[in-house]
């Protein structure tokens, strides 16, 4: 009963004076007042383009091509003009309706043409908001305008980070592809090597069958490096709005993967959910579902329509304007019965504003589950990162010994075998650990209202605040 009851109240509450500029509704839970993963130092970053703090060029090229060129952001912004368009409609219902009409005629009698007549005449008509209806469907458009416009900013937002995360791992399957490479060169010369023992008596051929065989599993990764690679960057192509080929391109040449700023002490989740343009958005939809319920009920109260007409008549031009009449009429109109429609479209509202509530309320919490997330695994991103390096530089150093000894015959080829696996290994793993610390970053940065800002779209001054 309780989630029920309490929607339906603020919707009611709502329904006479919905506005995208008063005071948030509330939450049937408590929004917290800190985070469970952050420091308590202010954040002092502006991350509203966070992808330049990633000190990539290329990524942010993408990003701001996905920004300019994105076909899914293209069609949003064509449902923001719909929008715009229906606002206008919705604010013309206050003005009255004047239409015009003129004509000539010639009467034949007896084979004989009669003058020419002329008239002219206009008619006005005019509806009295005495109970809300046109107010309540300009608030409602209103409303629809701003949540269009907050979707638009949240599709940017998501377009954002969906390159950015994107880019972080193409250029993470660039350098296991350059990994891959290097090491099927250093496995060239073990299997040369164990030929050669072998060829002098010193080993069996066992040692250059499993040379011959560690080879062969280093090369079969090279092909399937390619293909994701390839498919990530062709994914990229098409959020930015061109042809595969030129991002691909790019991503063939190794570069290091970025190493993004530390994030702490974020802004109290109150004051990341006004960031949020996907929070913004659900509270301008309540709004919307909320006036609907003014615009329904207001069909069950009386209607007052003006009307009036002026008209001249004449058979000639020159004394056209000679005789002018008019007409002024005043109507009341009230629903008696109509089998219980205009009541059902109440309940209907009512249930919508509902829906919409909870819409509002799982957006809240989605916002907050993203920032506790990637808070949690940027931490441990950043933890991966540490420990997967002096796994690498262990692994390296095991893997020199173990080629120097098997060079002089104080390993055999097994020992070698692990070293150089093992070192493929750490290293595949540290490229991870750091495009999963970049990623985390941008998904933290996204889940914390970055990627957007209220000056570039089109949205009441009221709502352009983060």
């Amino acid at each position: 009963m309780r989630r029920t009851a309490l929607p339906l109240a603020l919707a009611l509450g709502l329904a006479g004076c919905a506005r995208p500029d008063i005071a948030p509704p509330q939450a049937s839970f408590d929004i917290p007042q800190d985070w469970a993963e952050s420091d308590p130092a202010p954040i002092t970053l502006d991350i509203t383009e966070y992808w330049t703090l990633l000190d990539d060029p290329l990524l942010s090229e993408l990003v701001e091509a996905a920004i300019a060129n994105n076909l899914d952001l293209e069609q949003s912004v064509a449902r923001l003009d719909q929008s715009r368009a229906q606002l206008v409609q919705a604010r013309s219902s206050w003005f009255p309706t004047l239409t015009a009409s003129g004509g000539a005629g010639r009467s034949f009698l007896d084979n004989d043409p009669g003058d020419f007549t002329f008239d002219l005449g206009a008619d006005a008509s005019w509806e009295m908001d005495l109970f809300g209806q046109i107010s309540g469907n300009v608030a409602a458009a209103r409303a629809d305008y701003t949540a269009a416009g907050y979707s638009l900013a949240d599709l940017q937002r998501l377009i954002v980070g969906q390159v950015a995360i994107s880019a972080i791992n193409a250029r993470s399957l660039s350098q296991q592809l350059e990994i891959a490479k290097n090491t099927l060169a250093y496995q060239e010369d073990n299997l040369q090597i164990a030929r050669w023992r072998n060829q002098a008596g010193l080993v069996s051929s066992l040692d250059v069958e499993q040379a011959r065989t560690q080879r062969a599993q280093t090369a079969a990764t090279i092909p399937a490096l390619e293909s994701s690679l390839a498919a990530t960057a062709n994914s990229i192509s098409t959020l930015i709005g061109e042809p595969p080929g030129r991002v691909r391109n790019a991503f063939m040449a190794p570069e290091e993967i970025p190493q993004p700023v530390a994030l702490a002490g974020f802004e109290a989740p109150a004051e990341v959910l006004r960031r949020r343009p996907d929070v913004r958005g659900a509270e301008a939809s309540l709004y919307s579902a909320s006036a609907r319920i003014g615009v329904a009920r207001a069909q069950l109260f009386p209607l007052l329509r003006l009307t009036g007409s002026v008209g001249t008549s004449s058979l000639g031009i020159d004394d056209l304007f000679d005789i002018v009449t008019g007409s002024v009429f005043a109507s009341v109109s009230q629903l008696i019965f109509d089998g219980g429609r205009t009541q059902a479209q109440v309940d209907s509202a009512e249930a919508g504003a509902r829906a919409a509530y909870a819409a509002w309320e799982q957006s809240v919490l989605n916002a907050l589950e993203d920032v506790e997330s990637a808070a949690v695994d940027q931490r441990s991103a950043r933890q991966r990162v540490a420990i997967t390096e002096e796994a690498v530089d262990a692994a390296t150093n095991s893997a020199i010994l173990a080629r120097s000894q098997y060079q002089a015959g104080l390993a055999d080829f097994r020992t070698l075998l692990t070293a150089e696996n093992s070192l493929l290994s750490a290293r595949n793993q540290l490229v991870s650990a750091e495009a999963d610390r970049a990623s985390a970053f941008v998904r933290l940065t996204q889940a914390l209202g970055g990627g957007w800002s209220a000056e570039d779209f089109p949205l009441p001054a009221s709502d352009r605040t983060q």
